[in-house]
Parts: C-alpha cells; structure tokens; sequence
C-alpha cells in the first residue's frame, strides 16, 4: 500500500511516527533548494508573503485590472519561467539610433527604448519607428535568489571591483531606486544593463513596461509610439492601475516579496570540482565573482542577513565589443554589459544577453558563449584565448563544473525532480542505489549522490534523498520503513517500481496498490517508449509500448 503517514528520520531509517520512539536532529538533513522553491527556514509569516508572491507572480493581468494599453507579457511568469521566476527564452526589442558621431538616441519621444510588442487593439499597437537604426533582443533574466543579491553591499560590490586588473575591470552602474526620495545613488545589480538596484523598483518597472500595469512608483501608462492621443483613446482604467490589498500591499509588493525570497539555485556538489581551478586559472572568476556574503543592514529582513552566496557574477558592467547590443541605457553604453550570473547555469537555454545560442547541447551552447567573449573590442578576450589553448580533457572539466550550476541534488536524469529514476537509475543516468557504497571523487558521476561530501555514498546521504523525493514513498509490507530503503538494503525489487516484490501479487501492479486501474495505465503512457530494466516494460522488451498497454487493459482490475 502507499504510505501517506507522516514520516521522519531516525538514525539514516525513514519510519513511521507509530514505529519511532527517538527524536531525530533534521536540521543537517535538509537538501538544498530546488530551483523556484523559498529561502529555507522562513518563518510562516515569510512563508505566506513568499506564497502570495507567488500566487501575484503568476497571475495574468487582465483588462478590467489595467493590462496594456501596450504590453509584452500578461503575467511576470509569462516570461521568468523556468522555473517560475527563473530565466526564460522570450525575448523583448529594444531599438533606438545611433547617429553619425556614434551618439546614441533611445527614441524615447517615439517609444523607445522598449518596444511593446502587443496591444489592446491594433488601434493602439506599437512598432519600431523608421528613425530606429539599431535593434536588439534581449532574453529574460532569472529572478533567483534576487533578494541575496539585493542584500549584498555596495561597498562588497565596489571593493571587488577595485580588486579587478584594469585590462578586465567591470564598471559600477549607479543608479536611483524609484522608492527612494533622498536622490541617494546605489550600485545597480539586475537588468542586463545593471539598470536597477532595488527589487521594488525592478517590479514597478517591469509591471509598467512590460504588462502596462501603471503602479505608485511610475503611475501612467506608455503611450504607444509616444502618441500620448492614442493612450488616452487607448487606457480605459484609472492610473494608477495597482491597488493594494486588504493587508496594505500591491501588486509590486507581492511580486517582490516573491522574488526577494526566492531560494539560490543549487550547485551539486557544492564545494566545488576541479573545473572550478581551470575557471579560476583562465581568468573566468575576475569577472564571474564566485562568492559574496550578504551585508547586514537592519533595513533587510533577517534571512538574507550575512549570507554565503555563490552567484558567480561582479554585477559590474563589461565591454563587450561587438558581442554588446548596440543600447544605451542609463550610464551603459551600447558595448557594455552586465556579468550575468552563473548559478543555474545548467537549466538555461538559450544564452547571451539576445539568446543567439540556443538548442544543441548544454556543452555546444557554452563553449560557443566562452569563445563569443573573444570578439573584437571585448574585455573578455584573455579569458577566451587561455579557454582555446586548454586541453579537451580541461575543456571537459571546466564544461562539467558549469554544469553543476543549477544541478539539483539527487537530479541523475536532471529533468528537475527527485524520483524513482533517480533510486535505480535508468539508460544514460546512474541512480543513487548505482552509487551506494562508493567512493566519489568530486568529478565523478556519483558525485551528486554524495550530497553530505564526506567521501562516500552512504545511508547519510540517503536520508537526504528521502527528504528531497518528490513523489509518494510506498511502506507494503507495514513495517514501517520505506521500501526504498529496504530495497537499497537488499530486498528484491526486479522490476523497478520502488515497491518490494515480496508484496506484489500479480504483474502490471506498477503503483503496488494491489490493482491494477487507472494509476497503472498513466505509468505506461509516462514512460512511453526506450525504457531499460524498468517496471513499465512488462515484457521485458527494451520497449514501453501497446503491448504493454493492452497487458494493462487485459488484466483490469483487483490482483488475485
């Protein structure tokens, strides 16, 4: 049967409370958190304004509530998507002129720099003016973890820079927040200009331009093209448009909220690979500042207080040549952008500031974005050529080490959760019961099964495996232990369904239910065809296929 009664751990044995009589220390047993989860530990009151957020985040404006009149996306996680609140593929234009002295126009008197790639109606849709002579596209950034890169100082930021050789160094990008009255400059960290330092404003900013919800912090709405006639023909809800809740808080509020509690992606393992001495030995760290910690401000909330992050990013602007886009924005020129963060790294397609690598393979997508660093006029080109003259078996290393930015803990099939494939392993991908009992080395493939990083792959770890399991943990034999752990201990399991075979009956129970029905028929269909040494494979054919569903239909019903 499936074991739905609360469960903890006692001394690396996942029981029953029924069957426990000790107490179990769960503090050292928490896994780090999968991309799009909190911060861990927040208190309940954090906990719901994270899940309000959440909730706010991923709500699509509609027209009674103020969208457009000219808009991009209806909902944040429109575009912040993978995961919510994560990087995304949209892309958003920006254009403007630039003249014969090389001076740059943002057109703003026409719309610009930001175009609105959608409307209310055609009536008012935007488009890019014919004065416009440059374009470029820009990818959506991830909002993970903003709040920790929020709460680094701007002293951090700037004593790092100054640390930088001048052939490398990134410049500070000082910048207004939008809530404050006191004229005070701040180190800007997020945009791919590094165009804003605070969460709030990021929010308001976004909220105006790209869904054209007019909020306290920018109160209008754009006028398509700059036609401020057209807007008012066009807006047909009161700015501004965001109205607080019961509780005192606005739409801009709960989206920060969301984002300022955001968990960092994880890295697996996270004290490092030997990639991580090639990053820093071909001169990647100067700008992909590996770790900051946190300041402690009394104005940020205590969970982001002195911190230990690992977001491998300065948050400084870097010319970037040719690769750059052509844009100015603020005290960013056309050739400058921010150092993006590297942590998540692994999840992220397509890469570069307009998404110019995408599709192929993780390594393909990478390597092309090292070498682009070497183009005419980029500061990044030392970096690039020591990347050319490493050997392949160092090109491996480093690519493996960046891999491991954004691998979730347990993840061997890294499709972002923790599940059966991840126990027994399937194809291409190693499961932990593969790696009990080892011995890994940081580099290799059962490295992320060492999650405790003492040397070896043991019931320790496993523990944590259980807590960061995703899907349900079946106990048949009621003896209040989960079956994985029998199974990882010895029990027979031959078709790999995580239920002990011991307590199946009849071939075709794949839930261990002792039916065979409706939840049988969905794990056929999900592991639908190549499919190795797994429980759906009924006929032991390589293949999940009709054979297997019409075994399924055929034998409908009870086990006897």
């Amino acid at each position: 049967m499936l074991m739905n009664k609360p469960i903890k751990l006692i001394g690396s044995v996942y029981c029953i409370f029924s069957c426990c009589l000790a107490a179990s220390n769960a503090s050292a047993l928490n896994p780090q958190p999968k991309p799009g989860e909190p911060i861990a530990n927040l208190s309940d009151v954090l906990l719901e304004r994270f899940n309000l957020g959440k909730v706010a985040f991923e709500t699509d404006i509609s027209l009674d509530a103020g969208l457009g009149p000219i808009f991009n996306q209806t909902s944040c996680a429109s575009c912040h998507n993978n995961p919510v609140g994560g990087a995304g593929n949209q892309t958003v234009t920006r254009f403007g002129q630039i003249d014969k002295k090389g001076g740059f126009n943002p057109l703003e008197l026409l719309g610009g720099s930001l175009l609105q790639a959608q409307s209310l109606n055609e009536d008012c849709a935007e488009s890019i003016p014919n004065q416009a002579n440059v374009t470029s596209l820009r990818v959506t950034n991830g909002a993970l973890a903003f709040g920790l890169i929020e709460a680094i100082s701007d002293e951090s930021l700037i004593t790092n820079q100054k640390k930088q050789p001048g052939v490398t160094r990134g410049k500070t990008h000082m910048v207004l927040n939008l809530e404050d009255d006191n004229g005070n400059l701040h180190v800007g960290r997020f945009g791919w200009k590094a165009q804003v330092a605070s969460i709030l404003t990021f929010s308001a900013d976004a909220a105006q331009n790209e869904m054209g919800l007019s909020n306290r912090l920018i109160p209008f709405d754009n006028a398509p093209n700059g036609d401020e006639k057209l807007l008012e023909e066009c807006d047909t809800v009161l700015d501004p448009e965001d109205i607080v809740d019961a509780d005192g808080f606005g739409f801009i509020d709960r989206v920060t909220d969301f984002q300022r509690l955001l968990a960092p992606p994880p890295q697996t393992p996270y004290s490092g690979m030997t990639g991580e001495v090639i990053f820093n030995k071909i001169g990647c760290a100067i700008c992909h500042t590996p770790s900051f910690v946190t300041g402690n401000n009394p104005e940020t909330i205590e969970p982001l207080r002195k911190k230990f992050i690992k977001p491998y990013s300065d948050f400084l602007l870097h010319n970037m040549g040719i690769a750059g886009d052509g844009i100015t924005q603020g005290d960013a020129n056309g050739l400058e952008l921010k150092t993006p963060p590297l942590w998540g790294l692994t999840y992220r397609n397509p890469l570069w500031h307009d998404g110019r690598f995408s599709g192929g393979t993780f390594e393909s997508r990478v390597t092309d974005a090292i070498e682009e660093h070497g183009v005419f006029g980029s500061q990044g080109i030392p970096a690039a050529d020591a990347f050319t003259e490493l050997s392949a078996f160092e090109k491996e290393q480093l690519i493996s080490f960046l891999k491991s930015l954004g691998q979730v803990e347990f993840d061997s099939d890294n499709d972002g959760d923790v599940e059966l494939n991840d126990f027994h392993g399937y194809v291409d991908t190693i499961g932990f019961k593969n790696c009990f009992e080892t011995y890994p080395s940081p580099d290799d493939d059962c490295a992320i099964h060492d999650v405790d990083q003492d040397g070896d792959v043991d019931l320790d770890d496993f523990d944590i495996f259980l807590v960061a399991y995703d899907d349900i943990l079946n106990d048949c034999n009621n003896n209040g232990i989960a079956d994985l752990l029998d199974i990882l201990l010895g029990a027979s399991d031959e078709d790999n369904n995580g239920v002990i075979d011991d307590c199946q009956n009849c071939l075709g129970d794949l839930s261990g239910d002792m039916f065979i029905g409706v939840s049988d028929l969905l794990a056929i269909m999900d592991a639908w065809g190549s499919c190795q040494n797994c429980s759906a494979d009924i006929n032991d054919d390589g293949q999940v296929n009709v054979s297997d569903l019409l075994y399924i239909v055929g034998n409908w019903g009870p086990c006897l």
